[in-house]
C-alpha cells in the first residue's frame, strides 16, 4: 500500500478508506446528489464510526434505491420493516424513520433555496474553513440547529461538523498529512 502519511484517523488496513479519505473527504462537492446522500449516511453515523457506515455504503445504496430522494419521502411501514431486516444496512428504526422525515425536510429546503448548496452557503458564505483537530464550531452548532428547528433529528453539531468535513465546506487534513493545507 502507499506509504503517504494520512490523517490519523484512517484505518491504513481498509482500502475503502484509505480511498475515501485520499480522494474524497473535504474535497469540495456541491452536487444536491451528493449532499443528499452524505447527509443521509452521517446521520446513520451518530454513536458509530465513519468507517463503519463506510463499508456499508454501497449496501445503503442499494437499499435506499439508489440514494433517490423523491423515491425514499414516499418510503411507508413495508418498506420501513425491509430496512430494518437487511442485515446489510445499519438497522437502528429511530435513525430509518429519521431518514426518511430528514428526506421530506431536505427536499423542503431544496424546494425553499433552490439547492442544498444555496441553502448550506447562507451559513458558510461560500468559504472553505480550514481548521483541524475540532468535532464541532460555529458554523456546525448554527446549521444544526437550524435543521433541528425545522425537524430534522440525528443533525447534532458533531454529526454537521462530520458531514461539512465530507462535503469539503471545512478542510480537516491533519498537519502530517500529504493532502494537509491551511488554506489560502
Amino acid at each position: 500500500m502507499n506509504q503517504k502519511k494520512r490523517c490519523t484517523w484512517c484505518n491504513l488496513n481498509n482500502p475503502l478508506y484509505v480511498e475515501y479519505h485520499d480522494t474524497e473527504w473535504c474535497v469540495p462537492n456541491f452536487d444536491d446528489q451528493y449532499l443528499y446522500e452524505m447527509l443521509l449516511l452521517e446521520s446513520f453515523q451518530a454513536g458509530l464510526s465513519w468507517e463503519c457506515v463506510l463499508n456499508k455504503r454501497e449496501h445503503f445504496k442499494k437499499a435506499y434505491d439508489n440514494f433517490d430522494l423523491n423515491k425514499i419521502i414516499h418510503y411507508d411501514d413495508t418498506k420501513i420493516n425491509e430496512l430494518l431486516n437487511n442485515k446489510d444496512i445499519i438497522r437502528n428504526q429511530r435513525k430509518i424513520i429519521a431518514s426518511i422525515n430528514n428526506s421530506r425536510i431536505f427536499k423542503t429546503i431544496v424546494e425553499e433555496y433552490g439547492s442544498f448548496h444555496n441553502y448550506l452557503k447562507t451559513f458558510t458564505g461560500d468559504v472553505i474553513l480550514y481548521e483541524t483537530n475540532k468535532t464541532t464550531n460555529a458554523l456546525s452548532d448554527a446549521i444544526s440547529k437550524d435543521l433541528k428547528k425545522r425537524g430534522m433529528t440525528f443533525v447534532g453539531s458533531v454529526t454537521i461538523y462530520a458531514y461539512l468535513q465530507a462535503i469539503g465546506v471545512i478542510y480537516s487534513h491533519d498537519k502530517d498529512c500529504y493532502l494537509y493545507r491551511c488554506g489560502k
